[in-house]
């Protein structure tokens, strides 16, 4: 995993994937997505664009959506107030740290 990553509860009481500012885009996506079912479904998408099934894929959650290319996937949030408004990492990485946080689902949101 290049990215370091924790999981930490927010003010809110809301456990969340916490990465570097930079990519504080993910977390926010990742906080979107609410069952292990959804997590699979978007792995899948992930998947087949990483093994050329499609040339990219977006995907729109609550709050934020992101575009999945082959080597580059790119976080946005349509309704933040300050910066950073996109981040950008591997899709490769993307693919890991979905896993992570599908691993942690039940826990996160048995609360």
């Amino acid at each position: 995993m290049k990215y370091s990553y924790e999981f930490k509860r927010d003010p809110l009481g809301i456990t969340r994937l916490k990465l570097s500012e930079e990519l504080s885009v993910f977390s926010d996506v990742f906080e979107d997505i609410s069952t292990e079912e959804e997590a699979d479904e978007y792995i899948g998408y992930i998947k087949k664009v990483l093994e050329g099934g499609y040339e990219d894929f977006e995907i729109t959650l609550n709050a934020t959506s992101v575009c999945i290319k082959k080597n580059v996937t790119i976080a946005e949030h349509h309704y933040r107030i300050d910066e950073p408004f996109e981040s950008t990492m591997e899709t490769e990485e993307f693919l890991e740290l979905m896993s992570v946080w599908k691993e942690r689902i039940a826990e996160v949101f048995e609360d």
